[in-house]
């Protein structure tokens, strides 16, 4: 556990959740990331203003981090772009199959006690979990 932060984590995790309640409170409208980021492209012109500014501040987050601290967090990239890019598409792929992502069951979902999300969550980290142990164990690498 040579990267564990308890601080920036708890904190993150803070921020995460207080913005699942204040897009519930205020808009009636649940921080499931794939469906925003999907809405921003084909909701209804009246419903992408407020999906477009979410996504920016997602993806805009490590420049106001660069901003607040003056350096850029650590990134090591393990891998080439087109995997990257393949991943992405599966994620997309499977976020659709699924009827939504992390964010919007595992975040969202179980707060509300939804059955429905707690069954996927199970599905999703159960299948994560198993393709991280498939993969190292076919390349060599240790199960943990």
């Amino acid at each position: 556990m040579e990267n564990f932060t308890p601080v920036s984590a708890t904190l993150g995790g803070m921020l995460i959740g207080l913005s699942a309640v204040l897009l519930m409170g205020l808009h009636g409208r649940i921080a499931g990331i794939s469906g925003l980021f999907s809405g921003t492209v084909f909701a209804g012109t009246g419903d992408r203003l407020w999906r477009l500014f979410f996504v920016v501040g997602l993806v805009g987050a490590p420049l106001i981090y660069l901003i607040a601290t003056n350096h850029m967090p650590a990134f090591d990239l393990q891998t080439g772009w087109p995997i990257v890019v393949a991943g992405g598409l599966l994620v997309g792929f499977g976020t659709r199959l699924g009827s939504g992502c992390t964010s919007g069951h595992g975040v969202c979902g179980l707060s509300r006690l939804s059955a429905r999300s707690l069954v996927a969550v199970i599905i999703f980290m159960g299948a994560g979990m198993a393709t991280v142990t498939a993969v190292r164990l076919l390349t060599g690498g240790t199960p943990s």
